[in-house]
């Protein structure tokens, strides 16, 4: 039902390929962006990497740069390191959706607090295509925290990137890139996976 809404609201027939869903892969994906604020955030760089089985392909992975509106402020600098001169060449916001939307088509996302990635993108989705990402969506955070309820319930679970990684076993690899981080995302993913919360 949710995808013949999302079909009938579709404005640009160019993106019809976000309706055919394809379960073969998953694409992980992370956007760094100028606030944490929906309302008022922009886009920065967006990465994203295919899930194939129990692989990680990233050699078929997704990056770019994005130019925002507004200049990224020195407190958004200090956590992802994009400074203006970073970003001043990047692509238009819509152009590198676009570009996402090409790679991602039907799969399935992944991501760490993915809700807030999605959002984000969908400001931009919706002016394209007229309607928001009608993907399916893993959270890795709250299959994360079921894991962790199963083996000690009633327990409070740290959520925390860093906890994830060394609960899991993950290579943590350089934060606030959002390539970097959409790979952590896919190995949180297979960790999990393996645990029997995939």
């Amino acid at each position: 039902m949710k995808r013949q809404l999302a079909r009938w609201r579709l404005k640009n027939p160019a993106f019809a390929y976000l309706l055919e869903h394809d379960d073969s892969e998953l694409v992980s994906v992370d956007c760094e962006t100028t606030s944490l604020n929906v309302k008022e955030a922009e886009l920065l760089s967006i990465g994203a990497v295919k899930i194939r089985g129990q692989r990680i392909l990233s050699s078929e992975s997704f990056y770019v740069l994005v130019k925002p509106e507004r200049r990224p402020e020195a407190d958004s600098v200090k956590i992802h390191g994009l400074r203006p001169r970073d970003v001043s060449d990047g692509l238009s916001p819509q152009e590198a959706v676009a570009q996402l939307l090409a790679f991602i088509g039907g799969r399935p996302l992944v991501g760490y607090y993915l809700e807030y990635d999605v959002a984000v993108l969908n400001k931009y989705v919706r002016e394209l295509a007229g309607i928001g990402l009608p993907n399916r969506q893993i959270e890795i955070s709250g299959r994360f925290y079921d894991y962790k309820l199963r083996q000690q319930p009633d327990s409070n679970v740290d959520l925390r990137m860093a906890t994830l990684n060394e609960e899991l076993g993950i290579p943590a690899l350089p934060r606030h890139d959002a390539l970097n981080d959409a790979i952590t995302a896919g190995m949180m993913y297979l960790a999990l996976k393996k645990r029997g919360f995939g």
